[in-house]
C-alpha cells in the first residue's frame, strides 16, 4: 500500500468549505486577504482623517471670525483720525464694506468708544452671539458644526479683544452666509486633500504589507494545498531566514511537513507489516497451538529435568503469543469503536484477578478498594484490557501486591493501579506510551501501554503515569462519569 492510497483512505467523504474535488481552492484577489487590506487601510484613514477635519474646521472658523475682528479694528482707525470722531457716511459704509461688517464698535482701556455703523444698524436683529474670549475646544467644535448646519443668513454679533491690541474689546455685527460659505470651501479642500492622502498611504502601507505579509502568507497557503495535494512533493524552495513570526512559521511549517513525511512512512511500514502479520497470524497461531500442547504433555514426564524446564517453555510460548497479538491489534486501522454498557467496576477486577491467577504466585496478591458495586458507563471488554495490562507488566516486574482503586471526582471517574514494585527505570519513563520505544522490561515491545491509552482515549478519557519511584508506580486512568 502507497503513501498516496494511505493519504486517500484518510481523507473525509465530504470536503471541507472551500474544497473543491479534494483540492483546496485559493481565493481570488476580490475575497482574498490582499483586497481586506487595501478596503481596511483606507477606511482608517479616513477615520483619521475625519478626526482631524473636526478640529481644523473649528480653527479655520475661529481664525476667520478672528481675521473680521482685526479688520473691524483697522476700519476704526479712520474715526481716530478725525477730530470729532465723525467720518463722511459714505466712507463709512466703505469701511464697513471693506471689513465685511454691517457695525463695528471699538471699547479702550481710557474708555473710548468708537463705532462705524451702517444706515440700516437700528434695524439688525442679532440672532446670535459669540464671545471669541470663551474658546473652549468642545464649544469651538461644536459650534463650527452649527455654522456648517445653517444654510440660511443668520445675523452674528461677534466680541473679542482685538489682536493688534490687546486691551481693545471689539464687537463685530455680521452676515453668517460668508462664513458657511468659506468654511463649505474649505471643507471640500480637506475632503479632496484626505482621499489623496488615504490613497497615498493605503498604496504605500499596502505594498509594504503585500512585501512582508501578505506574500509570504500566499506562498505558505500555496505550499500547504502542494503539500496536501501530495504529501510527497518536495518543497519549492527552503523557507526565508526571517527572524519575525512569518519566518518562525515558515520554519515550523517545514518541520512539521517534514514530521508528517516521516509519519507517513512509519504509517506505511506498519501497514505493511500489519498485512504480513494477518497472513502469517493464522499460522503462527497453530504453530503455538501445537507446541504449548506438547508443552502440556511434557508436565508429566518422568525426567525431572524436562519437568523443571517446562514453566519456562510455556512462558516463552505466552510471550510471543503475547507479541503477535499485540502487534496484530497496533497494526489496525485505529482503536475499535467503544461500545458503552453500564457494569459494576468491582466485578471487573475480580475477572481480571481470575485471569491473572497464573502470576499470582509465591505470596502475590491482587486487591480492590472501592465501593461494592461501583458502577461505572464503558467498554467493559477495552478497560479490561487495560486494567489486565497494567496489572500485569506490574507483577511481571517483581511487584508482590498490585491494587485498583476507583473515586468519583465532579464530573470524571478515576481508577488508579498502584503496584509496589521498584518502579519504571527513567528511560522506560521518558519514552512511555510510545511504540516499540516504551517497554519496561527485557523482551517488551512496549505496544502494551500504547495500545491501552488508545483504548482509554476513544472512550472520551486518557491514561497517564501518575507517580513512579522505588516504593513503586501509579497509573491513573481518567474517564468521563457517564449516567
Amino acid at each position: 500500500m502507497s503513501r498516496r492510497d494511505l493519504r486517500t483512505e484518510d481523507r473525509a467523504s465530504q470536503p471541507p468549505p472551500g474544497v473543491a474535488g479534494g483540492l483546496i481552492q485559493l481565493p481570488s484577489f476580490g475575497r482574498g486577504l490582499s483586497a481586506r487590506v487595501l478596503a481596511l487601510t483606507v477606511v482608517f484613514v479616513m477615520l483619521s482623517e475625519i478626526l482631524i477635519y473636526a478640529p481644523s474646521i473649528a480653527r479655520f472658523r475661529l481664525d476667520w471670525l478672528t481675521e473680521k475682528l482685526a479688520s473691524g479694528h483697522l476700519a476704526t482707525l479712520a474715526l481716530e483720525a478725525t477730530p470729532d470722531y465723525m467720518i463722511d457716511p459714505q466712507l463709512e459704509l466703505t469701511l464697513l464694506q471693506h471689513a465685511g461688517a454691517r457695525l463695528v464698535a471699538l471699547h479702550t482701556p481710557d474708555g473710548k468708544n468708537l463705532m462705524l455703523r451702517g444706515a440700516t444698524a437700528a434695524q439688525l436683529v442679532i440672532d446670535e452671539t459669540i464671545d471669541l474670549d470663551n474658546r473652549g475646544p468642545v464649544n469651538l467644535i461644536a459650534s463650527a458644526f452649527d455654522t456648517l448646519s445653517h444654510t440660511d443668513n443668520r445675523l452674528l454679533r461677534v466680541m473679542g479683544h482685538s489682536p493688534r491690541g490687546p486691551d481693545t474689546l471689539i464687537e463685530v455685527v455680521l452676515d453668517e452666509g460668508p462664513l458657511h460659505e468659506a468654511m463649505v470651501a474649505y471643507s471640500w479642500r480637506v475632503l479632496g486633500l484626505s482621499i489623496v492622502i488615504s490613497l497615498i498611504t493605503a498604496t504605500l502601507i499596502f505594498l509594504a504589507l503585500q512585501l512582508f505579509i501578505i506574500r509570504p502568507m500566499q506562498r505558505m497557503t500555496a505550499e500547504m494545498v502542494r503539500f496536501r495535494g501530495d504529501p510527497e512533493m518536495a518543497p519549492e524552495g527552503p523557507p526565508s531566514k526571517r527572524s519575525d513570526e512569518i519566518g518562525i512559521a515558515e520554519r515550523e511549517f517545514e518541520l512539521m511537513r517534514a514530521e508528517v513525511r516521516r509519519a507517513l512512512g512509519q504509517k506505511e511500514r506498519l501497514a505493511a507489516l500489519g498485512t504480513a502479520v494477518n497472513k502469517i497470524n493464522h499460522d503462527l497461531r497453530g504453530i503455538l497451538s501445537t507446541a504449548r500442547l506438547v508443552a502440556d504433555r511434557l508436565t508429566g514426564s518422568g525426567d525431572p529435568d524436562v519437568r523443571k524446564a517446562v514453566p519456562a517453555l510455556e512462558k516463552a510460548l505466552d510471550r510471543a503469543v503475547d507479541l503477535c497479538s499485540d502487534i496484530l491489534n497496533f497494526t489496525r486501522e485505529g482503536p475499535p469503536r467503544p461500545e458503552l454498557t453500564r457494569f459494576a467496576l468491582d466485578e471487573l477486577c475480580l475477572e481480571v484477578k481470575e485471569s491473572l491467577v497464573r502470576h499470582l504466585t509465591e505470596g502475590k496478591a491482587l486487591e480492590t478498594e472501592m465501593a461494592a458495586g461501583f458502577a461505572i458507563t464503558a467498554d467493559r471488554g477495552q478497560l479490561f484490557r487495560v486494567i489486565r495490562n497494567l496489572g500485569e507488566n506490574a507483577l511481571q516486574m517483581g511487584a508482590s501486591r498490585v491494587t485498583i482503586r476507583a473515586a468519583r471526582r465532579d464530573d470524571r471517574i478515576e481508577i488508579e493501579v498502584v503496584d509496589d514494585g521498584p518502579g519504571l527505570p527513567p528511560k522506560a519513563v521518558e519514552n512511555l506510551f510510545r511504540p516499540f520505544r516504551g517497554s519496561a522490561r527485557a523482551g517488551g515491545t512496549g505496544l502494551g501501554l500504547a495500545i491501552a491509552r488508545e483504548l482509554i482515549r476513544v472512550q472520551g478519557g486518557d491514561l497517564r503515569l501518575a507517580e513512579s519511584g522505588g516504593h513503586g508506580a501509579r497509573f491513573a486512568i481518567e474517564l468521563p462519569d457517564r449516567a
